[in-house]
């Protein structure tokens, strides 16, 4: 067995690579979900926990079956209507396809009406990385220093969105709808936007936080929280 010792690079390598790409060096590889112990874990939906661990409870691996590890979730095109912003997120995990459990992985498809956009949210755990199928977006992150990495996609087109960073989708055609299908390197990325976090948590964040933070009025706050259905 390896100690950490036996895996920190010569000073000579030190010196040729920055801090950051030698740190990967020494702890090998970065990874939100931790590696399974077992061929496949089939997650268990149907009964009731009574325990609660970090993840979800496999079914007797006697039981698997070719169909839990399938799914036609993403076949379907989502209800783009259901939100002021005009995108629907369908995802593949283990509600669905219960043999993601363990695997570090969700897919999803995404839906956005025209004109319609994701706005800017973050995953706190798994790195994204989407394929236009259809249509023409415009997509971003912007990294810890605030500086924005931009690009329009056409079909065929594949953009990556570092794990945790703020990142948007737009729909630049007003007439047409867009789709794009997305891995997700965890099997719960979490998803947080910005706007709702901020003006629409339960309890509210007090006014005076908003008004400091953006740079705005009271009016102002209590206007964006009606708009957002706070």
């Amino acid at each position: 067995m390896h100690t950490v010792q036996n895996q920190i690079p010569s000073p000579k390598i030190m010196k040729k690579c920055s801090l950051f790409f030698c740190l990967l060096i020494v702890v090998g590889f970065v990874k939100p979900d931790p590696d399974p112990l077992q061929d496949y874990c089939i997650a268990d939906t149907k009964t009731p926990q009574t325990f609660f661990c970090n993840g979800a409870p496999c079914i007797d691996p006697a039981q698997a079956k070719a169909s839990h590890f399938a799914t036609s979730a993403l076949s379907k095109p989502g209800n783009t209507r259901g939100n002021p912003f005009g995108f629907n997120v369908t995802l593949a995990n283990i509600r669905n396809l219960p043999g993601l459990n363990t695997l570090g992985l969700t897919m999803a498809r995404v839906d956005i009406a025209p004109d319609g956009l994701i706005p800017p949210h973050a995953h706190p755990r798994a790195s994204e990385v989407t394929t236009l199928i259809k249509g023409s977006l415009l997509v971003g992150f912007v990294d810890t220093s605030n500086r924005l990495y931009t690009q329009q996609l056409r079909p065929g087109d594949t953009f990556v969105f570092p794990k945790g960073l703020v990142h948007y989708l737009y729909n630049l055609d007003s007439k047409s709808a867009a789709l794009t299908v997305s891995g997700l390197n965890s099997q719960n990325p979490g998803a947080q936007i910005a706007s709702l976090a901020s003006f629409t948590s339960k309890p509210s964040i007090p006014d005076v936080i908003l008004t400091k933070a953006y740079q705005i009025n009271g009016q102002d706050v209590t206007k964006i929280r009606q708009n957002l259905g706070g």
